[in-house]
């Protein structure tokens, strides 16, 4: 499985706190898997010089068609402005349609616990999944049940 590890972008302030995302974005079809994979490159080279970003990591397993992303951001703000500025605002308009299902979920924890650990990932993203799937609040408080 092609993983790109974990790149710290820039330093945390000591004793700052970290802004967390894990997504998992299955794929269609395996004829778009390759496009996905490009287009999630482009994005990753977007997060190296995106304000705010702390580090990120990206797995692709071509194969079963599911990709998984890992960030950490100084802050929400960090990360929504990095989501909304182009490219990375394109390519997800633009692979929306290629995708047949996503999950994201959202934390903090203190900046020095960065690099993040990809089994505490995945296990926040399957608890995200099931919330959404049964209408609960999520654990990063971003599903259906959120106020």
């Amino acid at each position: 499985m092609p993983t790109l590890p974990w790149t710290t972008v820039n330093a945390p302030a000591p004793d700052s706190r970290a802004f967390v995302m894990a997504s998992r974005f299955e794929v269609r079809s395996f004829r778009d898997v390759p496009r996905f994979f490009l287009r999630s490159l482009a994005a990753w080279k977007q997060v190296k010089t995106a304000p705010g970003a702390y580090g990120a990591t990206l797995v692709a397993q071509p194969l079963k068609r599911t990709f998984w992303t890992l960030s950490a951001w100084e802050d929400k703000r960090a990360l929504y402005t990095y989501a909304k500025t182009e490219p990375h605002r394109s390519i997800m308009t633009g692979l929306r349609s290629t995708t047949s299902g996503s999950v994201f979920t959202f934390w903090e924890l203190p900046a020095s616990q960065l690099p993040l650990d990809w089994a505490d990932a995945r296990r926040r993203l399957a608890e995200q999944e099931h919330a959404d799937a049964t209408g609960e609040r999520g654990p990063s408080g971003t599903g259906p049940g959120t106020a």
